[in-house]
């Protein structure tokens, strides 16, 4: 199927970005370009957004009116290297007031200057955090872990590393394979080229060895089994599709409750902008649904 008119637009837009691998690239002003973006995108109204201190971590929680007991962790996509709590406010909000659910966005620590394991340790400590502060901050109940592109791989990674720990887990496009070895990465005219995605691995990594870690490739885990009832949403014009569904399959030959849902048309990124993508709203509500059939 063709790229559908939003994801054209998309990237006829977004044709003269200076790629990520360019000799001398901008960690820094692409961050804060990114960040000032975010800034002038709508934000929902939510009861309650706060700054906390999860034992270092810093993270933000985002509690909807009338919310239900429990809690929505959420990692923020951008290659583990860009996007912050900040860049993804606009989405956490959406998050919380469509599910009905307290959100905790972790701004984990990034690479190039804090490379694996890092990240996922971060996420861990905030795992811990809530198990020792989830009365005092009122999010005790079921807890779900939900991420993007690159937060997708630290959610899982989060889900492996604490079996038992959520009740479901929501990975949206995720970014698993430090090879890039499936098909679709031969595809073309998607706006994700194969170097991006090698540069991303490059920073994230802190050697070699790191790149066959679990906590890093988790499709090389040898405790998929151990996960909580999993969506895993895809974009059909995105290289990572392959290796998404390929995770799919892989749960569901382990007995995981698991749905696939690949949106047609879609490009990597589409679902944290509503205001180009309509799949945004719906894979947000798809995502809402999923966890109240899993109690939240």
């Amino acid at each position: 199927m063709a790229l559908f008119p939003e994801s054209r637009r998309a990237l006829e837009q977004s044709a003269d970005d200076v790629p990520v691998w360019t000799e001398g690239y901008d960690v820094a002003a692409a961050r804060a370009t990114a960040r000032e973006a975010a800034l002038g995108e709508p934000r929902e109204d939510v009861a309650e957004v706060v700054d906390l201190d999860a034992d270092g971590v810093p993270v933000r929680l985002y509690r909807p009116a009338g919310a239900r007991p429990g809690v929505m962790v959420h990692a923020h996509g951008g290659g583990f290297v860009f996007h912050d709590v900040e860049v993804h406010d606009p989405a956490c909000r959406r998050l919380a007031n469509r599910t009905g659910l307290a959100v905790v966005s972790v701004d984990y620590r990034r690479p190039p200057e804090h490379p694996f394991p890092a990240a996922p340790d971060d996420l861990s400590t905030v795992v811990g955090w809530l198990d020792r502060a989830a009365d005092e901050h009122g999010l005790a109940g079921p807890a779900y872990v939900h991420g993007d592109s690159a937060g997708a791989n630290l959610a899982l990674v989060a889900a492996l590393r604490h079996p038992g720990r959520f009740a479901a887990a929501v990975l949206i496009y995720p970014f698993l394979d430090p090879e890039g070895g499936f098909p679709s990465y031969a595809a073309t005219g998607n706006g994700f080229d194969p170097r991006e995605a090698a540069w991303y691995w490059e920073q994230y990594a802190g050697g070699p060895d790191d790149l066959v870690h679990p906590d890093l490739a988790p499709l090389r885990s040898t405790r998929l089994g151990t996960l909580p009832p999993t969506l895993v949403v895809t974009a059909e014009h995105d290289p990572l599709v392959d290796e998404a569904e390929e995770l799919a399959r892989r749960l569901a030959e382990e007995g995981v409750e698991v749905v696939s849902a690949r949106y047609q048309g879609q490009l990597h990124g589409f679902w944290r902008h509503p205001s180009e993508f309509p799949a945004a709203e719906v894979a947000l509500r798809q995502v809402a649904g999923f966890l109240a059939v899993h109690g939240g």
